[in-house]
């Protein structure tokens, strides 16, 4: 029989990689808490319709990447490849057009059928931060402010460009989008066979092509500034002015966008050279147009999401193992005490495992391989006279402790 391995684009992710993964998530809930978002966890799958209806038949997410399947009870369902439409139907479900602002965060796996590359997997993860019901600039700000606060708090202020962009509102977006299709229509003979495609479903996606030929096209299409009315203009210019007040250092890209119509005015990515070609760490934008099209209220919405992945490897931040202490019992009298013991241990900060097998010297190495701090030997004549041998692996420092000051021992 041949070895198990994880399915192609999936893996397992333990110890170092892990814990590292474990701090981006918390530093990310540390941060988004201090701006007022509360947890929401959404399930893993939902019906088919909640992704299909907001990304559109001929997205590349449903066309190409999406994990669609039929369930038993005969329901066509989707492994979420992305967040926000799960967080939106959850809006709605649930009732929350009441309690205005909505500030939810989340985070977890999401799954995209797509070639594995560096930092992404077909089972890879996201922390995401979503807020529902703003939909004036200062919010823009706010989201984008909360997303430069966490990169900085990994380390990474210096590691990250972050690239700024407005897409307008539906009015300016309409227009632009009918200049692109009139240019590039002029020259459909010149584009890739995906962005003959895109020409008549989703023609800003063409700006995003990686194909040599239409990026020649791309770099002299139409601008969307040049199509922006008063309004988006002026929502632009607080959103740069209060980037510039809260001391956010940004790039303005006229060439980022976002191909969906529920997009507008701003949107954002913060990226990296530092992991290859696909260098975006953390992206988002405003999309007011969303839980409309859900079948919800005419709320606006702005939000972002970042790989957790990719963050734990650019991170500049200390994951180190806990300290561990491993309790050493001889016969079942000295593990009946180790117990209690072992929680005073824990008491004091420390990771506790107990090891019986094998002789004192056998388990001496395999604490050292372990990377263990402390090794606690309790024997017949330690258990008579209410002490422990404690032995400081770190410094090879060796002595005697009675019970009750085993805590302060290894705390010192």
């Amino acid at each position: 029989m041949s070895k198990l391995q994880p399915a192609r684009g999936t893996r397992d992710i333990y110890g170092d990689e892990a814990r590292r993964m474990n701090k981006v998530v918390e530093a990310f809930r540390e941060t988004a808490g201090s701006y007022g978002f509360e947890d929401i966890a959404t399930p893993i799958f939902e019906f088919t319709e909640v992704f299909k209806r907001p990304l559109g038949e001929a997205s590349d997410v449903v066309s190409k990447e999406m994990y669609t399947f039929e369930d038993r009870g005969g329901e066509e369902v989707t492994l979420r490849p992305e967040f926000t439409a799960g967080v939106c139907r959850a809006f709605i479900s649930n009732g929350m057009q009441q309690n205005l602002p909505c500030r939810l965060m989340s985070h977890g796996p999401v799954f995209r059928y797509e070639r594995p590359q560096k930092g992404r997997y077909r089972q890879f993860h996201q922390i995401n931060a979503e807020m529902l019901g703003p939909d004036t600039p200062e919010f823009d700000v706010e989201m984008i402010a909360l997303a430069w606060r966490l990169l900085v708090k990994l380390g990474l202020g210096d590691k990250v460009v972050l690239n700024l962009n407005t897409l307008g509102d539906v009015e300016s977006r309409t227009a632009y989008r009918d200049a692109l299709v009139a240019y590039f229509s002029a020259h459909k003979d010149k584009l890739s066979e995906d962005s003959v495609r895109r020409l008549e479903s989703n023609p800003l996606r063409i700006l995003d092509s990686k194909d040599e030929g239409d990026k020649a096209l791309v770099a002299n299409a139409p601008l969307m500034s040049e199509f922006l009315n008063e309004h988006s203009r002026e929502f632009f210019r607080l959103v740069k002015a209060g980037l510039e007040a809260t001391g956010v250092p940004f790039e303005h890209n006229e060439r980022l966008v976002r191909g969906l119509d529920y997009y507008t005015h701003t949107a954002f990515e913060f990226i990296t050279t530092e992991l290859g070609a696909q260098g975006t760490v953390l992206a988002g934008g405003r999309y007011d147009g969303l839980i409309e099209k859900l079948g919800g209220p005419a709320v606006a919405g702005v939000g972002w999401a970042g790989g957790i992945e990719r963050l734990a490897m650019l991170a500049d931040m200390e994951a180190d193992a806990p300290r561990l202490a491993i309790m050493m019992p001889m016969g079942e009298a000295a593990t009946l005490r180790c117990f209690a013991l072992a929680d005073d241990l824990r008491d004091a900060g420390l990771v506790v495992t107990t090891d019986r097998s094998g002789n004192l010297g056998k388990r001496m190495n395999r604490a050292n391989k372990a990377g263990a701090a402390f090794a606690v030997i309790l024997g017949d004549n330690e258990l008579e006279s209410g002490v422990v041998t404690l032995k400081n692996l770190e410094s090879g420092e060796q002595s005697e402790v009675a019970f009750a000051g085993l805590k302060d021992a290894v705390k010192g």
